[in-house]
């Protein structure tokens, strides 16, 4: 058994541990950064259709989303470590596999294969987090995760253009093979991360069903805000998601080792932090992906260029995260969260002014510089309210479903704002629209963790 560690316990399992599990964080975001801007150069070498390029994406969605949690509860049984690598071992396979693919079916079949192993992989580093680090050691790891987030986001847009335009596309899949085999190779060294699991049993049918319903509602969430709502696929898979959920929920009844504890669903303050965590990425993640499109549309700059637009905020990112902790140290997590979607929301209403004749710095970059400070705080109170909510000797479950949480958060947000921004009128009308909508969800989030009421007022939300 591995040494779990207890809400604002001293635990800390060391620097390296630290960094592989950050740098871990880094690959993943940057192996979607990298593929945002690749996947049309990809679609017009391999003469994919639009609808195919946009499954190199969505695949990876599917995948990842789909398998968020049953990966959390695997991690638990086979010890976060060895889930950790293997995931890293599939994520690298498909990749090598996507970087010689001649046909546009291989390349995205080789997302999805990286999509669940980036999942497997997510679930296991958080676990990681939750189960090796406690108190002040916990937090700077996770401000540490954020600040490789915004490294990630940062060099994987600006690498996948210049990869993309001066090397191959599939250079940017055989980045992420030479990144995994390392972080393997650095992690089978590690000795924090060596342990058995908790060799519980657990309701693995119910888990098939479940992630069978996630991976449908990916995939409805991903379809829909693209072909419409109606569209025989899109409804097919609601009717899936449908049955599948229904299905886990009549075998988790029935089932002595229900795969998510029932007592899980009684914890009101994990609870709440998930849904902070949803509503974070539900806001953030469309609004960076609008003005990435905006750059390129609009703007009519180049996938380099526009990626280059964004650098300033990233860079601030990763100044600013680790200086986190230290705030929620001195003024108390629930008003540094509270403080953190009010300035989403400032910076939303912000954004909603931008227009075809919008200037870059007064438009994009001044926004762009305050969601550098808001989007890190949040990642990271959240994450820290939903480790101290969390069952100590479940870190697997409870990495699991904060990750789901996120993950589904960021997929509603992409398929709402685009169903918005086309009802209104498309480009910077309808995306004007969406940065209104979404200053109103960060607003409401705000005031959510400013009036409800905390077991522990100056440790939790």
């Amino acid at each position: 058994m591995t040494q779990t560690a207890a809400p604002g316990a001293d635990l800390d399992a060391g620097t390296t541990a630290r960094w592989v599990l950050a740098l871990t964080q880094f690959l993943l975001i940057l192996d979607t950064a990298l593929l945002n801007v690749a996947a049309p150069v990809i679609g017009s070498d391999l003469g994919m259709s639009d609808a195919g390029q946009t499954w190199v994406l969505n695949a990876y969605v599917v995948a990842f989303g789909g398998l968020l949690l049953l990966s959390g509860c695997l991690a638990d049984v086979v010890g976060q470590g060895r889930a950790l690598m293997a995931g890293l071992c599939v994520l690298a396979g498909a990749a090598a596999v996507g970087a010689v693919a001649e046909s546009g079916a291989l390349v995205i079949a080789s997302r999805a294969g990286q999509g669940a192993g980036a999942g497997l992989a997510a679930a296991a580093a958080m676990a990681l987090v939750f189960s090796r680090f406690g108190g002040a050691a916990r937090d700077r790891t996770l401000g540490l995760f954020a600040a490789m987030a915004g490294l990630g986001g940062a060099v994987g847009t600006v690498l996948g253009g210049v990869l993309s335009d001066w090397v191959s596309w599939r250079a940017t899949f055989w980045l992420n093979v030479v990144a995994a085999v390392v972080l393997v190779v650095l992690a089978r060294r590690e000795p924090a991360f060596r342990g058995d699991g908790v060799r519980r049993r657990f309701n693995a049918v119910g888990g098939v069903c479940l992630t069978a319903g996630l991976a449908a509602t990916a995939y409805a969430l991903t379809a829909g805000g693209e072909t419409g709502w109606t569209a025989l696929p899109v409804l097919v898979a609601l009717g899936v998601a449908v049955a599948g959920f229904a299905a886990y929920a009549l075998t988790e009844r029935a089932s002595r080792v229900p795969l998510v504890a029932r007592t899980t669903w009684r914890n009101g303050r994990l609870l709440f932090a998930l849904a902070l965590a949803s509503v974070g990425q539900l806001v953030l993640v469309p609004c960076l992906y609008v003005i990435s499109v905006y750059l390129q549309e609009v703007r009519d700059l180049p996938p380099a260029q526009a990626g280059l637009g964004l650098l300033p905020m990233s860079v601030l990112i990763i100044v600013l995260a680790p200086m986190v902790p230290g705030l929620i140290g001195r003024w108390g997590l629930r008003a540094v969260t509270a403080g953190a979607f009010a300035l989403v929301g400032l910076s939303m209403l912000w954004l909603a002014r931008l227009g075809p004749d919008s200037s870059y710095l007064g438009a994009v970059l001044g926004p762009t510089l305050l969601i550098a400070f808001a989007l890190p705080t949040v990642a990271i109170t959240t994450n820290i309210a939903a480790a101290m909510a969390a069952p100590p000797d479940q870190p697997g479950l409870s990495s699991g479903l904060l990750t789901t949480a996120q993950q589904f958060g960021a997929t509603l947000g992409l398929a709402g704002w685009l169903s918005i921004a086309v009802a209104a009128g498309g480009q910077t009308r309808g995306y004007s629209a969406a940065f209104l909508i979404a200053a109103g969800v960060a607003g409401a989030a705000a005031l959510a963790v400013g009036v409800v009421r905390a077991e522990r007022p100056k440790s939790g939300i």
